[in-house]
């Protein structure tokens, strides 16, 4: 029997206050100290980059929240153990076309994964596959919207659609022992999911998705567990986390609920039938610190400290 471990988190928000203090810092590492042992200890990690790294081109405009990362940004994410990024959200568009391009180039380049957004056509009918201790993981990404900002060729960003998304989940099954759907959908703050959102996701467990990672509501939903079967008649434990909440993020201090998220932990077997299956889920809840000490530095810490 194989077993692996998998590490999930949501939203990866780089905001300017935080790269203003980072970049006194020197670097980005320090933010993350605290949680880097719980991500790096994983086989396979993963996170919503709701960031882009459009470089210098990028340009802010006023009355858009728009986001970009200097690129010393990604080495931290490689450097704390991040595998995989999921790259469609409602942010992948705010350096246009060529940020969306150069985000990927950007993370190509720090051995980063990931899945959701494209430069071609041809890199979109790719599926990304990770082999992870002989354990082959399907990854798929979507997002409801990008903020309003249009996609020239459409195919470059994944939009939730179900057709689509049954589709590329049929296209992997042959090929993978297990899948994983991102999608970045929901009402902002809103603590729990709507039944749009609970539908789709039975949807998915039914057509085989083992697991649903969700963000956007930037706020934590209730994560469960459960055992369902599917229209092939497999009975397997399910995953439903609508909301992993922030990860990283800088908010004003009433917003405590936006300082908060979890690292999803799941523990994978397969065995000697070639079954692959969620063996037990647990969570380490975390919490972002604003403005510490005399340099007002931010950090990400576990929700116990």
């Amino acid at each position: 029997m194989t077993t692996i471990t998998i590490a999930a988190v949501g939203d990866l928000l780089m905001k300017k206050r935080m790269i203003v203090s980072a970049t006194r810092e020197g670097r980005f590492d320090p933010i993350f100290s605290k949680v880097k042992p719980y991500l790096r200890k994983s086989d396979l990690t993963i996170g919503n980059l709701e960031t882009t790294f459009s470089g210098n081109n990028f340009r802010e405009e006023s009355g858009k929240l728009l986001f970009s990362s200097p690129d010393k940004f990604a080495a931290t994410l490689r450097n704390l153990g991040f595998d995989v990024l999921g790259t469609a959200n409602n942010h992948c568009m705010d350096g246009k076309l060529s940020g969306l391009k150069r985000t990927l180039n950007v993370l190509d380049r720090h051995g980063l994964r990931h899945t959701g957004t494209y430069r071609s056509a041809r890199e979109a009918r790719r599926k990304l596959i990770v082999d992870v201790k002989g354990i082959k993981i399907g990854i798929l990404a979507y997002t409801k919207g990008t903020n309003g900002i249009p996609v020239p060729e459409p195919r470059l960003v994944n939009r939730i659609n179900r057709e689509k998304i049954i589709a590329d989940v049929l296209s992997l099954k042959s090929r993978t022992d297990f899948i994983i759907a991102c999608l970045h959908f929901g009402k902002e703050f809103r603590t729990y999911p709507d039944r749009n959102q609970i539908r789709l996701i039975r949807l998915l467990f039914n057509n085989g998705v083992n697991v649903v990672l969700g963000a956007h509501p930037h706020v934590l939903h209730p994560i469960k567990m459960y055992k369902s079967k599917d229209k092939d008649g497999f009975i397997r434990n399910r995953v439903m986390a609508s909301s992993l909440g922030n990860f990283v993020s800088t908010e004003l201090p009433r917003h405590t609920a936006r300082l908060r998220g979890t690292i999803l932990r799941l523990t994978l077997t397969k065995n000697a039938k070639g079954i692959t299956d969620v063996l037990k889920m647990s969570c380490v809840p975390t919490r972002i610190l604003q403005n510490i000490g005399k340099k007002n530095v931010y950090r990400v810490v576990p929700n116990h400290q």
